[in-house]
């Protein structure tokens, strides 16, 4: 159950298909900013630091599947929305040029729900016609990372193929009843003091790793809208932006004042400040042992936002092991029953003995 990994971040997809039982055996990531955090968290996974435009496919070895999501800035609701016209965009098809070569049992791909946008229609249906004529059947679908065991609103798009010859396609797990809150989240640590941060990391004793806010101003489009969501809700979205990042939710919800502009509740019983990098990771599912590596807080926010939420990643993972386990036990069963069986017998009705 060997996977290979493309941009990679920090590695919350890995960790999930990691917990699922999959083994991820060789990485690609350029962001130097990552690479410590990368190789402290996953000391097994041989990771290439080259831009992946320069890596060869028998530079990668072979795998039984592909994981990984490529850039998602060019196709962001809050930024530009150049999409395939961005050369970020553009990495999709180095995603795909490997994957034609590697030939894996099954891929993944994430990236932001502004990928659907109308503007973007013909774009995406591109990006699928290139991985269909890889050799994959192909689904897609918008998930909200609060239905798998996330405290958090994080709708991302999801794309997975599984080998043509494997003759199934990919079904989405059911959202799961239960929904986790700030609460679940963060709750038993509030009493343990953040440190406010105004760029650098300096040394401190902290008793969580990476228990640090970035201090500082509000912008205005900061405060155009609440930011605060109370104990027993999920987060809001998890940003790369260390400004962006939601408020804790010891204070009051802000006011609204005006169109587009709120304020802080000047009655709130506690301060408003920023979540820490440590309780954005746990609001992404990652675990206290695994430790951010930064020199600058800004740095911190963005591997964690960046990164696929850990809980979400193993479940799809864990429904893409069970399928391919599967596949592979009925291929060895076929193999054994071809040679023991009367020579007569078809495919498809040895096919209907395993399924009987």
């Amino acid at each position: 159950m060997n996977v290979v990994s493309l941009f990679s971040g920090c590695g919350g997809l890995d960790l999930g298909f990691q917990q699922a039982g999959f083994n991820v055996i060789w990485a690609n990531e350029y962001d130097k900013s990552i690479w410590d955090t990368y190789e402290f968290n996953h000391p097994n996974t041989y990771l290439d630091k080259r831009d992946i435009r320069k890596i060869l496919p028998e530079d990668i070895p072979e795998c039984i599947g592909i994981i990984g999501g490529p850039p998602c800035q060019s196709w962001s609701e809050a930024g530009a929305q150049r999409g395939i016209d961005d050369t970020r965009g553009q990495l999709f098809f180095d995603y795909i040029r490997i994957l034609k070569q590697k030939k894996p049992l099954f891929f993944l791909a994430e990236n932001v729900s502004g990928i659907l946008a109308g503007k973007h229609e013909e774009a995406f249906t591109n990006i699928l016609f290139h991985f269909k004529e890889a050799g994959y059947e192909v689904t897609y679908k918008l998930l909200n990372a609060s239905d798998y065991l996330v405290p958090q609103d994080r709708k991302r798009v999801i794309i997975i193929g599984y080998r043509e010859d494997m003759g199934r396609i990919f079904e989405y797990p059911s959202a799961i009843d239960r929904k986790l809150t700030l609460k679940d989240a963060i709750y038993d640590i509030k009493d343990i003091q953040a440190i406010p941060i105004d760029s650098k990391i300096k040394k401190n004793s902290l008793k969580i790793p990476n228990h640090e806010y970035k201090k500082g101003s509000f912008s205005s489009i900061y405060m155009s809208r609440n930011r605060v969501r109370s104990w027993e809700e999920a987060s809001y979205t998890i940003q790369a932006g260390a400004r962006h990042a939601p408020i804790h939710p010891q204070a009051n919800k802000m006011i609204w004042v005006d169109k587009d502009k709120w304020i802080f509740d000047p009655k709130s019983p506690k301060p408003y400040r920023r979540l820490s990098v440590r309780e954005c990771a746990r609001i992404q599912t990652f675990p206290d042992d695994f430790i951010f590596k930064y020199k600058y807080i800004v740095d911190g926010y963005k591997m964690v936002g960046n990164a696929v939420p850990v809980n979400l990643a193993r479940i799809l993972a864990d429904k893409i092991f069970l399928d391919i386990q599967q596949y592979l036990e009925f291929g060895l069963c076929y193999d054994l029953w071809e040679q023991k069986l009367p020579k007569q017998l078809t495919f498809f009705e040895l096919n209907e003995m395993k399924l009987n």
